[in-house]
């Protein structure tokens, strides 16, 4: 069934409902930017979302999400009939409907065309009730970015993709699809105009996407969506730009939560750890004495399912504790806090027959029912036969944040991991949900579950932690579940591979709105990784918010950071320079908590106008806006070929900042501690020497290293870390404005009422060319030292260092919230003979 031909057009209060010979279509202007196109071959248009929390109509969840939810009034934008095509004229973009045949244009306001549908097949319903959109593609320029949570390189073109969440342990890193995660949004890029377009299909049905790998010699080269169910509900989202794509997308969908501080912190995990037979928490203890024995910094402790098995059976019961591997369960956790050590107890959503509160899920009719409702639905679960939470049913969400909260939270956690929680134990599609009293199956909820579990961990530690900031962790997700958890890439491959894809992963993650990812560091599933494999591991994990390892090696040993003698200091290395980056990092998470841009990016974001960027740049990225990574992926590497993006100068970040110029390829020799790092030309970067554990230092003194080619800026963000405060604006946000020139002008300006412990300033200019003439720090000058001694003994002053050619200026902050440091590189007279 095939929407040839529109037959007519109503005006609604919130746009347009287009009829036509097999569907109708809403069509929304929300805004001029993004524009709501939903075809429907049931000819409904019900409004029941979970995932939006932007909207310009009346949904049946608003209640439900009304501390989330925003309703916007939708753009009146009228209707004019041209030559067959029905035309719509937004601030920025026109909208072009054909009438016979029924597709899509979108253009520029002077006309280029942006985004079109495949001409006369634009959407369909196939013999299986499936459902197709289809459209045009530039099979040479055209580049598709995002899909959530997928393996292989970044770019998907020519893939098929599919969208059904599993429990995927032990994935190809390269090939393996499908994954835990559904979210049906991509970005399309063409290479040629750098002109960026968001796809969010709002659907959370089984999906298919092929990005170029059908062909077919009667059309058009073609791309396109195909769904199980429901409607084609299509949020167009223009850009031109990338990052304001990644703007209107979660501003639709949630923006990502601000993490606390604590989360960027190393966590310590493996299943082992609690898989003792008795005692486990001393072996924990153990386990934490000898980070602090060996300098392995570390801020979180995962506490794998183990804590939760029946003292008989060893089977996974949530919300039990196992008496003899944790015989008191809040002292353990007292222990852990009093060490800055945040424990975080593992949660799965299926039940055992034996579950010590099977009568108080029975008697609240918690369960996922069978097809019609007649009826529990039983699945495959770990242990056995099991039946699984419905979330999207209140009472049972009332009885899991009930036990959630007594059994976990209040037990001395803030923590909630949700784990399992892509129901890949629920394979019949029409199996019956709740779904807020309506009635919905499987197939349309399944990925929504996880979710809503996300959703209930919030709540809970609301309730039992009033004021503190939700840290959540959740394996599987569908779109929004950014604004929830942090989410990682859960059971992946030991394997060489794995390291270099998983960054492509994440950076993919980050496009399609989640910037909080990481993935198991030295592999889940396998044998342990050998030394140099965990080395390079590592020293690519300190650059993902989430740096976390955790292993169920399959040869009967634990993956830890000190296991390998001969790479130890290499390995505190890199631990330090995690902890380093983190002002840099939190700012990071900050800038997507309000925009959506992630921390890890690719080069073509930062550099559109560079076509090289667009291919997968042998695994490079951006980390922020200021610095590239070029991380070593490859076995007994002893040089890193390395793309630097055209339009400024690069400064080797490990090599006294050596310049190089942009647009070019180098290869740098490398060894065991290498981690290839480069300062863009005009660059802001904030690190300190003062957190080397999160929960009790205190953050006195930054080091800012500037590089001013050009006028840059950055916003260094900082607070507690940990509660609520921020949102009534208990924050420290310093817009740090860079005025390039022969007096460079470093102005800080902050905004908040946080009463920041930071004392003390360093800054390291990039000055390649010559020193300095003068500095000044809020008007004022200060004292220039020629021997580094000097400088390095006093409390204010500059120098400028011939090593690496930065002109190195430190200082106590003042009082007031802006001020300039102004540094001048002027020639100046020194002995009176300057021609005039």
């Amino acid at each position: 069934m095939l929407l040839r031909e529109l037959k007519s057009i109503e005006k609604t209060g919130s746009g347009y409902i287009l009829h036509g010979d097999a569907a109708d279509v809403l069509l929304i202007f929300m805004t001029d930017d993004v524009i709501r196109v939903r075809v429907s071959f049931r000819r409904d248009f019900k409004e029941e979302s979970y995932t939006l929390v932007t909207t310009a109509w009346e949904d049946r969840m608003d209640e439900l999400l009304k501390d989330e939810r925003t309703r916007i009034e939708p753009l009146d934008i009228p209707c004019e009939e041209k030559n067959g095509k029905l035309v719509f004229t937004t601030g920025t973009c026109i909208l072009e409907i054909s009438k016979t045949p029924f597709f899509l244009t979108l253009k520029t306001l002077d006309g280029a065309v942006v985004y079109q549908d495949l001409k006369e097949r634009a959407f369909e319903k196939d013999h299986l009730g499936r459902l197709a959109h289809y459209s045009k593609m530039d099979p040479v320029n055209d580049h598709f970015y995002g899909f959530g949570e997928k393996t292989g390189c970044l770019d998907k073109k020519g893939r098929r993709l599919r969208m059904s969440p599993k429990d995927a342990i032990g994935h190809d890193p390269e090939f393996g699809d499908p994954m835990y995660k559904h979210i049906p949004f991509y970005i399309r890029i063409n290479e040629k105009t750098a002109y960026a377009i968001g796809l969010f299909y709002h659907n959370s049905y089984d999906s298919v996407f092929d990005m170029g790998q059908e062909v077919s010699g009667y059309w058009d080269r073609y791309c396109y969506y195909q769904t199980d169910g429901g409607d084609i509900d299509l949020f167009l989202i223009k850009g031109p730009e990338l990052s304001a794509v990644l703007d209107r997308y979660t501003m639709l969908t949630g923006r990502c939560a601000l993490p606390t501080k604590q989360s960027l912190g190393y966590c310590a995990s493996t299943m082992y750890y609690a898989e003792l037979e008795d005692n486990c928490d001393q072996e924990i203890y153990r386990v934490i004495d000898k980070h602090e024995k060996e300098g392995i910094l570390i801020d979180n402790f995962w506490l794998a399912s183990g804590y939760s098995s029946g003292e008989e059976d060893n089977l996974r019961y949530i919300f039990n504790w196992n008496y003899r591997r944790f015989p008191n369960p809040e002292d353990f956790f007292e222990r852990m806090n009093a060490r800055g050590i945040n424990v975080i107890p593992n949660l799965k959503p299926g039940i055992l027959k034996n579950h010590p509160y099977m009568n108080l899920f029975e008697e609240n009719g918690v369960f996922i029912k069978n097809p019609g409702g007649d009826g529990d639905y039983y699945g495959r679960w770990w242990g056995g036969e099991g039946r699984f939470l419905d979330f999207t049913n209140p009472k049972a969400r009332e009885t899991w944040k009930m036990l959630l909260e007594d059994r976990i939270l209040r037990m001395g956690t803030k923590t909630v991991w949700n784990d399992n929680c892509e129901m890949d134990g629920v394979e019949d599609r029409d199996a019956y949900c709740d779904f807020e009293g309506a009635g919905g199956t499987m197939a349309e909820l399944k990925i929504l579950h996880s979710n809503l579990m996300a959703f209930l961990g919030k709540q809970a530690i609301a309730d039992v932690y009033p004021g503190e900031r939700p840290y959540i962790i959740n394996r599987a997700g569908y779109a929004g579940i950014q604004r929830y958890a942090q989410v990682w890439g859960g059971d992946n491959l030991t394997d060489w591979r794995t390291v270099k894809f998983n960054i492509a992963t994440i950076v993919g993650m980050g496009l399609s709105g989640c910037a909080n990812m990481g993935c198991d560091i030295g592999g889940f599933a396998g044998s342990v990784p050998e030394a140099e494999l965990l080395l390079r591991w590592i020293q690519n994990g300190i650059f993902q918010p989430r740096f976390c390892l955790n292993s169920a090696n399959n040869d009967n040993t634990v993956t830890q950071p000190w296991m390998y003698e001969e790479n130890r200091e290499y390995v505190k290395a890199a631990y330090a320079q995690r902890y380093r980056m983190l002002p840099y990092l939190y700012s990071l998470m900050y800038e997507a908590n309000q925009n959506g841009m992630p921390a890890m990016r690719p080069l073509f974001l930062e550099f559109p106008e560079d076509k090289k960027c667009y291919s997968d740049n042998n695994f490079i990225f951006m980390f922020g806006k200021s610095v590239l990574v070029a991380n070593v992926v490859e076995s007994e590497a002893r040089t890193r070929t390395i793309y630097l993006p055209s339009g400024c100068r690069w400064f080797d970040m490990n090599d006294n900042l050596k310049e190089y110029s942009g647009g070019q390829t180098i290869e740098l020799p490398v060894n065991l501690g290498s981690i290839p790092m480069f300062l863009r030309g005009s660059a802001v970067y904030v690190t300190s020497e003062d957190v080397k554990h999160i929960m009790s230092d205190r953050m006195r003194h930054v080091d800012f290293l500037i590089s001013a080619d050009t006028d840059t800026s950055f916003v260094f963000y900082d607070d507690d870390g940990h509660t609520e405060d921020y949102k009534k604006g208990v924050y420290a946000k310093t817009a740090v404005n860079v005025t390039a020139g022969n007096q460079t002008i470093i102005h800080f300006d902050t905004r908040g009422t946080y009463e920041s412990p930071l004392e003390r300033v360093t800054i390291r200019l990039v000055s390649k060319q010559k020193g300095a003439f003068w500095v000044t720090v809020d008007g004022e000058r200060i004292p220039r030292y020629l021997v580094r001694d000097g400088w390095e003994e006093a409390g204010t002053g500059w120098y400028y260092n011939l090593s690496d050619r930065t002109i190195w200026v430190k200082y106590e902050i003042p009082e007031k919230k802006s001020y300039d440091v102004i540094v001048s590189t002027e020639k100046f007279d020194l002995i009176g003979m300057v021609e005039e």
